[in-house]
């Protein structure tokens, strides 16, 4: 069988869309989920002043971390960085600007920007510099709101179970968390697999993202995805 419809790919041939001051959105929750393979492909090609969005700042050596403690991001917009002690520090020198989101809304942003909305509103944080800090109100129906803009990416990268060549994905249990979100947010999606197979492989009732969402899919270290094909 050919991989007809061009979407599987290498580490090496999706890298060249990563490059200096450019926006990736990320999927994972303190690591877990986070694509290894797309990280260290980001970090050995060395690009920097990055701005990150994503749940956390991983741990300083696992997840999204690893590119945070390098010094590699300018800006991160996450619910928390307190597993990352590297990026609080980072934060105190003035050497990461860090927009913080609580947890819900942040997915929502990421939601809304995936369905082509331009801002939820929000009433939660307003009480909170740390949230409400530069946001613009709006009444609504007596109440007031904060208006949160919807988040995109120029890259999203994910990490799946399994894949078929049409970019269908399906998920590992809590490994899910935010990736399909993630993956809907990106002007491009890429999609670390741990197993890629044919198309009708996967039960259509266990697909989380449908592989419109998805624009490359890549194999995760030590996968050869040949045998698919064969």
């Amino acid at each position: 069988m050919e991989n007809s419809f061009g979407k599987i790919t290498t580490l090496e041939a999706v890298l060249k869309f990563f490059h200096d001051e450019m926006t990736i959105m990320f999927g994972g929750f303190g690591g877990v989920g986070t694509p290894p393979t797309l990280i260290d492909g980001i970090l050995e090609k060395e690009i920097r002043e990055l701005t990150l969005i994503g749940n956390d700042t991983g741990f300083p050596h696992i997840g999204i971390g690893k590119i945070v403690s390098r010094g590699r991001a300018k800006k991160v917009i996450a619910s928390h960085i307190g597993s990352n002690p590297i990026a609080g520090d980072l934060m105190h020198a003035g050497k990461l600007e860090v927009e913080f989101s609580p947890q819900g809304i942040l997915a929502e942003r990421i939601r809304a920007g995936g369905v082509g909305l331009a801002a939820i509103l929000s009433d939660i944080g307003m009480d909170n510099e740390m949230v409400s800090k530069n946001k613009p109100r709006i009444q609504l129906n007596g109440s007031e709101y904060l208006i949160e803009t919807a988040l995109t990416a120029e890259v999203s990268i994910v990490y799946a179970k399994k894949a078929d060549e049409y970019g269908n994905l399906i998920y590992d249990k809590s490994a899910r968390n935010t990736n399909p979100l993630v993956a809907m947010a990106g002007d491009l999606t890429i999609a670390e697999v741990e197993e890629i197979v044919p198309i009708g492989s996967l039960n259509p009732d266990e697909i989380i993202t449908p592989g419109v969402f998805v624009d490359y899919v890549i194999p995760t270290k030590g996968v050869n995805w040949k045998w698919a094909w064969e």
